[in-house]
């Protein structure tokens, strides 16, 4: 078990929005759903039977899915940051997340949902770390010209 699940508020499509993602990510999985009785549907204007909640995993990482109402909405400020082995991995990552969403700058994307993701390429931080500041200058510079992150051209920087 995880230490922490994070919890992704929705408006009602929490079921939609798991099971893209588990279309998505290996390893992914629906552990349960919850769904609205006549008590929480009245106290909460919610249908009595829709979905309440989905426990799911992503690559074995635990979340829950919440179908709580309209007054909260995704933001930039919390992103969930997906670690890529290789290019093919982040350009299928980027892809898949972003359609129907937002492609934004240095790795960053918003999904239909409105979840903000980082795909990243595990050797960036290697990069970015490097001994030599001025390399690892170049390779900051590079990536902030970049939406989609590239590994090659991040090397040869």
């Amino acid at each position: 078990m995880n230490k922490f699940t994070p919890c992704l508020w929705f408006d009602s499509e929490a079921e939609e929005a798991v099971q893209f993602y588990a279309s998505i990510f290996k390893n992914s999985k629906i552990n349960s759903v919850s769904r609205y009785d006549k008590a929480s549907a009245e106290v909460s204007g919610r249908p009595q039977g829709s979905v309440m909640a989905i426990g799911f995993e992503l690559d074995g990482q635990a979340f829950l899915a919440l179908n709580g109402g309209p007054m909260f909405t995704f933001t930039p400020a919390i992103s969930f940051i997906a670690n890529c082995q290789n290019q093919a991995e982040v350009d299928e990552l980027w892809e898949k997340l972003s359609a129907g969403g937002e492609k934004e700058s240095c790795g960053w994307l918003r999904d239909k949902y409105g979840v903000s993701w980082q795909i990243v390429p595990n050797v960036l931080e290697e990069l970015l770390l490097d001994k030599d500041p001025a390399k690892a200058g170049r390779v900051m510079q590079a990536l902030l010209k970049m939406t989609k992150l590239d590994i090659e051209t991040l090397k040869q920087a």
